[in-house]
C-alpha cells in the first residue's frame, strides 16, 4: 500500500513478527525480564501496524463489494450505505497514512503535556483551563489513558498550570503537534465592559522515557521541597505538606506535583516529569550541536502562536503552520483536533515545529 509518507511494507512487518516470536517461545526467554519486555513491546508494535493495514484492506473490500452491488441494481441499492462504507475506508486509510508520518524513535512513546497560561491574568488562566479540557476530550476520543500529574488552580478562575500523562499508541507522535503558543480572541467574561481580549497559553509536549544512559540524575543535584497543596482537593490534601517541588540544580528545571494525597506518589510523578524534561533538553542540545535547529528558533519562540481560536467577532480556528481552518469552534474545543494534527504531520513540519525550545526551565516568561 502506497501512502503519502512512503511505502508501508506489510510483508516486512509480518517477517519481523515471526522473527521476534521464535525466541519468545524458548524456555529461557523470561530469564531476562527486561529484555523479554522489550521484545514483547516490539512484537506488539509490529502487530498494531499489521492490524491497522488489515482493517484498511477489509474496508476497501467491503466498499468494492457494495459498489458492485450498486452497479448491478442501482434502483434497489441505498446510496447512503455506500457513502457510509466509503467514509469508513477513508477514515481508516487516513489514520494509517498519518501513522506513517511518525518516524521519530520517540513517536511511539507516551506523552507528557504541560499547559501554562501566559500574560493576561484571569483571562489567560481561564484559557489554559479550556485547553486542558480540550486535550482531555481529544485523548478520550482517541481511546488513550490519561493521568493528571499536576494541576495548580488559579485564584479567581482557570489554572496556573496542568501536567497530563497520556498513555496510548504513538501518543507522543500525535501530541507533539500541539507544542507551541495557542492564542484566544473573545469577549472576556471577566470584563465588566464586555471588551474583546486576546490571551495566550503555551503547550509543551515531552516524550515519556525510561532511564537512558545519557541522562543521569544524581541525588545531590536535586533540591526537594514539600508544601501544602493549593485549591480544592479535600482536607487531607490541603492540611498536610504532601505537595512536592523538585529543582534540578544543574539546569534549574523545576517541576511540581500536588494532585495526590500521598507525598510519595507525588514525588514519583514529579520525577517522571523531570526525567521527561531532561530527556527533551538532551534531544534539543543534540540538535543544537548538529546545527539542525537554527532555522526554527524564531518560529517556535514565545509569542509566535501556532494556532488561533477566535470566538468573536466571528468564529474560526486556524492553524498558522498548515493553513487548516474551521468555523466549527465548539467541535474543536470538544476535542476534534485530528484534522489539525494530521495536516501538521503530512506537511512534513515535524522537525520544524514538533518540540518546544524551552531554555533553562524558565516557564514564567511572558507570552
Amino acid at each position: 500500500m502506497t501512502l503519502s509518507g512512503g511505502h508501508f511494507d506489510y510483508a516486512r512487518r509480518l517477517s519481523e513478527i515471526e522473527k521476534l516470536e521464535k525466541p519468545a517461545g524458548d524456555a529461557g526467554f523470561w530469564d531476562d525480564q527486561e529484555q523479554a519486555q522489550k521484545v514483547l513491546k516490539q512484537i506488539s508494535e509490529h502487530k498494531s501496524w499489521v492490524e491497522a493495514y488489515r482493517k484498511v484492506e477489509t474496508a476497501l473490500g467491503d466498499m468494492d463489494a457494495l459498489r458492485e452491488l450498486a452497479s448491478e441494481s442501482p434502483d434497489d441499492f441505498p446510496a447512503h450505505d455506500l457513502d457510509t462504507e466509503a467514509a469508513k475506508f477513508t477514515q481508516l486509510f487516513d489514520d494509517l497514512e498519518t501513522r506513517a508520518m511518525l518516524k521519530d524513535p520517540n513517536d511511539s512513546r507516551n506523552a507528557i503535556i504541560h499547559i501554562h497560561p501566559g500574560a493576561g491574568g484571569t483571562e489567560s488562566a481561564d484559557w489554559a483551563a479550556m485547553l486542558y479540557r480540550m486535550y482531555l476530550r481529544w485523548t478520550e476520543q482517541r481511546g488513550w489513558k490519561t493521568d493528571l500529574l499536576d494541576l495548580e488552580p488559579s485564584e479567581e478562575a482557570g489554572i496556573k498550570s496542568a501536567v497530563i500523562e497520556v498513555e496510548g499508541e504513538f501518543a507522543y507522535g500525535y501530541c507533539k503537534a500541539e507544542t507551541g503558543v495557542h492564542r484566544l480572541v473573545r469577549i472576556s467574561p471577566f470584563d465588566a465592559n464586555a471588551r474583546r481580549h486576546t490571551s495566550f497559553a503555551s503547550v509543551f509536549v515531552y516524550p515519556e522515557v525510561d532511564e537512558v544512559p545519557e541522562i543521569q540524575v544524581r541525588p545531590e543535584d536535586l533540591r526537594i521541597d514539600t508544601f501544602r497543596a493549593s485549591g480544592a482537593g479535600g482536607q487531607h490534601v490541603n492540611r498536610t505538606e504532601s505537595a512536592i517541588r523538585i529543582t534540578h540544580l544543574p539546569t534549574n528545571i523545576v517541576v511540581t506535583c500536588q494532585t495526590d494525597r500521598s507525598q510519595h506518589r507525588n514525588r514519583d510523578s514529579a520525577m517522571k516529569v523531570l526525567y521527561a524534561r531532561l530527556y527533551q533538553k538532551h534531544l534539543d542540545d543534540e540538535r543544537a550541536r548538529n546545527a539542525t535547529i537554527e532555522n526554527t528558533k524564531t518560529d517556535i519562540a514565545w509569542g509566535h502562536q501556532i494556532r488561533s481560536y477566535v470566538f468573536q467577532p466571528y468564529q474560526m480556528v486556524k492553524d498558522h503552520r498548515t493553513g487548516v481552518e474551521t468555523s466549527s469552534i465548539q467541535k474543536v474545543m470538544d476535542g476534534d483536533l485530528d484534522e489539525f494534527v494530521r495536516a501538521f504531520l503530512l506537511t512534513g513540519a515535524t522537525g520544524k515545529y514538533a518540540r518546544s525550545r524551552q531554555q533553562g526551565g524558565q516557564e514564567d516568561e511572558e507570552l
